[in-house]
């Protein structure tokens, strides 16, 4: 056993104690002391190539925080051996790289051969105790410091730390069976030659094509068997364009004819939605897994151009198929996502995402993330594409390990991506493998990175492909002869061709086909609504007046809640004995009812357990028991389906893409979500613009998310004022200029022909129908509700019973009933509104003794256009005037949507006149009292009946 000198300089005062309290001597500078000689274990806790010695001092200092990590900085990790993968050519000083790098830790040549105790928290010694310093060196480095780089001494659990260190440092972890060898390069054949063959046939085309990334489909493929032999069933992918098409092939194993038939200028898209290019498109199939020999439900989310922005739609989708199996732990469904190196650095909603990761309503117990590092972003180098020294830093904030891996190693890429399968489903945390590759074409085929990246392409154009690097190392050592492997490539190559030749059979493109999230049983075989009609929505008395009284109690004994809220519950107590409903109670009784049904209901957004206004009070807080809580609304029917609130994370473009995802995996769950203010919603604007607007055009895919937005001039500035509806309203598909037919089930036909639906609830009733209406539909498509602020506690602002029971319907608009209805020849104007202002309007009317000279109509559902009940309104008041009145201004608001469409119905003979604030750059004014001037002059505009005399249109 030899000594190791200690040095006090290199001593913290802590790990000075610690020795004395050991009789361990103290070295008094290069001067040996008096005593008999010390035997020091030569720790190797880190993960680099030194710390022999270091690495135990630091233990001494902080038996915690040992781990400094150095080993990745080193290893070999780029295959064109031109850049670092860290963005730095820096070689850290404390690494024994060269021999007078042992000077460091005051040791010299001579103590290379000299044998160390091992501590017993390396793995390196396998079944021995001692090496040499010189054997430790290297196995360390053959470990850190090769094709694999590892970063996880940053998480602060030492038995996952431990895990890693057994996965990587055993010796012989790495063997592979001869078996094994040849699956690996029968997948490495099918991704290479699937290219090239693309590569021949449509040479002009853009594919996207993963030449230079091969290995990604072989490791994608390791990580579902690896998983499938851990309990996995279903797998739920994301990623971006590249490569898309070769996961679509040879790890979803879409039928090889329906990918070739894309690339056909020919073939013609069937009539159910104007499509997307073929790297676009999801895809979902269930199979056997050949390696396990179980069942696998595979399926690749279909995404935008916009990158990372499926991420949480992917984790949204997969949190959801966990909760209708009931798989709390993530066991039996987890999701993948690949990445591209620049946009993993640079999206924040990766960052977004991740923050999701473990909140207890958003988790999805651990998510293996594939980062495709091309080393390039387009034509931008990383250094300027980055601060980070990795693209992957950003994922130490959830403290998930990172594996580093020269994708030119397939063995060493196999191996970690088994690995993190196995971590994932150990450990249900989220874990990432950066696979260092290279693009070998361009951004896309018809892209040329010389002009921007010269040396690089120089370098890739010498670089010998994986194929061939991986199958002269088989041959060499005899695992396959050249032959074997000729024919494999052979017969691959038959394969694609015989599907090349069934693909020129195919005339027309069902995008059906390419559906990533099936509802079974939800529409007819052809995937059409099975009826078109919708039932009433209204509900059983008795049913209100339950659930008006487990919203107005608290289920649980001994709760104490706060004596405000006591004063809430009362009121709610005493409007369902008046037989009446706020805005928060009618929110309760459409929720609780759909429970009753057998509805999931899931409410998400900032805040909105309470409310951001105060006015929800889903989830009671005890007040004297630290984080014990009650939602009365899972105590309303012994069999209900289970409901879920939850406070999301000070997120917007993550955490809706997350309940769009939620909402993709079934018909039958009414997912929400609510923006603390209706403007919010436009930092996840790529949700909207992307998924929610266009996803049944691009990919056939229904979705029933909810969006609740509340919107309102109330004079609370320009940033809490407007929930934006005209940007809604814009995107709506349906035409202003088309006179519609008015057939039997016009409006149901109606809601199925439109993109989205678009509604200001004018009462707590109509939000109470539409949110029902909303599952009762025979087919799903999102809706956009402009949700009140100062109506939810307005006096007038409230339903009775009678509106909401058995029999009673949504209102898409609610016509005058007061004496102008009655005296309909006498009235001289009809102000057509929507929304809040409504209450002004009739307070105005009232203060004016105008009530038989002036009507008011309430649009409830503006979008699709009411276009059946507008004209039988406007027919009724054939002699009054036209009016628009909106409290937003005349650019925002609804004027320019509704203002073609009423021409269009009206054949332009009747001019409808705008009422309401001027055009504005800013939403609303910051200053109350210009709020309230301009409100005096447009109230006093729209019941000054002179004020369009002499005025053209």
């Amino acid at each position: 056993m030899n000594q190791l000198r200690l040095l006090p300089f290199r001593l913290g005062p802590q790990a000075i104690r610690f020795l004395a309290t050991r009789d361990i001597p103290v070295l008094d500078g290069h001067r040996m002391s008096s005593g008999p000689p010390t035997t020091i274990p030569s720790s190797r806790n880190g993960v680099s190539s030194s710390y022999v010695e270091e690495m135990y001092f630091a233990w001494l200092e902080n038996p915690q925080s040992v781990h400094k990590i150095r080993g990745h900085h080193v290893a070999q990790l780029d295959p064109l051996g031109i850049l670092d993968a860290d963005l730095d050519s820096f070689v850290p000083s404390d690494l024994i790289t060269t021999i007078d790098k042992l000077a460091f830790y005051d040791l010299q040549e001579a103590d290379l051969d000299k044998e160390f105790q091992l501590p017993t928290t390396t793995f390196i010694g396998g079944s021995e105790n001692t090496l040499s310093l010189r054997e430790i060196i290297r196995r360390l480095e053959s470990t850190y410091c090769q094709h694999i780089g590892l970063e996880f001494m940053f998480i602060n659990d030492v038995e996952q730390c431990q895990w890693i260190r057994q996965k990587f440092e055993t010796p012989g972890v790495m063997q592979f069976s001869i078996e094994e060898k040849r699956t690996l390069l029968a997948r490495l054949v099918r991704s290479m030659r699937f290219e090239d063959f693309l590569a021949r046939k449509w040479s002009s085309e853009k594919r996207f094509g993963l030449e230079g990334c091969e290995v990604m489909i072989p490791a994608l493929k390791t990580i579902i068997d690896k998983s499938s032999e851990m309990g996995i069933e279903n797998v739920i992918l994301g990623m971006p364009h590249r490569g898309r098409l070769n996961v679509l092939a040879n790890v979803i194993r879409k039928d090889l004819e329906q990918i070739f038939c894309q690339f056909d200028p020919k073939l013609e898209a069937a009539d159910e939605g104007s499509g997307d290019v073929k790297y676009h498109l999801g895809m979902y199939h269930e199979r056997i897994n050949r390696v396990t020999n179980r069942n696998i439900t595979l399926s690749l989310v279909a995404n935008p151009s916009h990158l990372e922005a499926v991420d949480p739609v992917v984790q949204g989708k997969t949190k959801a198929e966990q909760f209708y199996r009931g798989d709390v732990q993530g066991r039996k469904v987890m999701s993948i996502l690949v990445h591209g190196d620049a946009a993993f650095a640079g999206q924040g909603v990766v960052y977004e995402t991740f923050h999701l990761s473990d909140l207890p309503s958003y988790t999805t117990n651990g998510t293996v993330h594939v980062v495709v590092n091309n080393q390039i972003g387009f034509t931008t180098d990383p250094r300027m594409a980055r601060s980070s020294p990795y693209p992957t830093d950003v994922a130490r904030v959830v403290n998930a390990p990172i594996f580093h891996v020269n994708a030119d190693d397939p063995e060493a890429v196999i191996y970690v991506c088994s690995v993190a399968a196995e971590w994932r489903n150990t450990f249900n945390k989220d874990v990432v493998v950066d696979l260092v590759c290279y693009r070998r074409r361009g951004h896309n085929e018809m892209d040329e990175p010389m002009f921007t990246q010269p040396l690089m392409y120089k370098q890739i154009h010498k670089q010998v492909p994986v194929l061939k690097k991986y199958a002269d190392k088989l041959i060499a050592e005899g695992t396959v002869t050249l032959q074997e492997f000729e024919e494999e490539i052979a017969k691959y190559d038959r394969i694609c061709e015989e599907a090349y030749g069934r693909s020129k059979d195919k005339k027309i493109l069902h995008i059906k086909h390419w559906l990533d999230s099936p509802w079974p049983g939800f529409f007819n075989v052809d995937g059409e609504p099975k009826s078109m009609t919708c039932p009433t929505t209204g509900i059983p008395e008795d049913m209100l007046t339950h659930i008006g009284n487990v919203a107005s109690s608290v289920p649980l004994e001994d709760f104490k809640i706060h004596t405000g809220l006591s004063r809430i519950l009362r009121g709610r107590a005493d409007m369902t004995k008046k037989r009446t409903v706020d805005w928060a109670l009618a929110e309760y009784m459409a929720f609780g009812s759909l429970l009753k049904e057998g509805i999931h209901v899931r409410l998400s957004g900032q805040d909105v357990e309470r409310g951001t206004f105060s006015h929800r009070h889903h989830v009671l807080h005890d007040q004297e028991v630290d984080r014990r809580t009650c939602v009365p609304m899972n105590h309303l029917w012994p069999d209900q389906a289970p409901y879920t609130v939850c406070n999301s994370s000070l997120s917007e473009y993550g955490v809706l893409g997350f309940e769009l995802g939620y909402a993709m995996a079934s018909p039958n769950a009414l997912v929400l979500w609510e923006a603390q203010f209706g403007d919010f919603h436009n930092t996840a604007q790529c949700i909207i613009d992307q998924f929610i607007s266009t996803g049944q055009a691009k990919w056939v895919r229904h979705n029933g998310i909810v969006l609740l937005l509340p919107h309102g001039m109330e004079g609370m500035g320009p940033e809490h004022s407007s929930a934006r509806p005209e940007r809604f309203l814009q995107m709506s598909n349906d035409d202003s200029d088309a006179y519609p037919v008015f057939t039997e089930d016009f409006e149901v036909s109606q809601l199925y022909d439109c993109n989205w639906i678009v509604v200001n609830c004018s009462t707590p009733a109509s939000y109470f129908h539409v949110l029902r209406r909303q599952i009762l539909l025979p087919f799903r498509k999102p809706l956009i509700v402009f949700t009140p602020k100062s109506l939810l506690r307005h006096p007038d602002a409230k339903s009775s019973f009678d509106q909401m029971v058995s029999g009673t319907s949504f209102q898409r608009m609610i016509p005058e009933d007061g004496p102008a209805a009655r005296s309909p020849g006498q009235v001289r104007r009809l102000i057509f509104c929507t929304g809040k202002v409504y209450y002004d309007l009739v307070k105005e009317r009232s203060s004016q003794g105008l009530e038989e000279q002036v009507a008011i109509t309430r649009l409830e559902q503006i979008s699709p256009f009411p276009f059946d009940l507008i004209m039988r309104e406007a027919e009724k008041y054939s002699g009054a005037e036209l009016v628009w009145c909106q409290e937003e201004h005349k650019n925002m608001g609804y004027y320019d949507y509704i203002s073609p469409r009423f021409m269009t119905l009206l054949g332009r003979s009747r001019p409808i006149w705008y009422v309401g604030r001027d055009p504005a750059a800013a939403p609303a004014t910051g200053n109350k009292n210009a709020h309230l001037v301009s409100l005096r002059k447009f109230l006093d505009t729209a019941f000054n009946l002179k004020a369009f005399e002499g005025k053209t249109f």
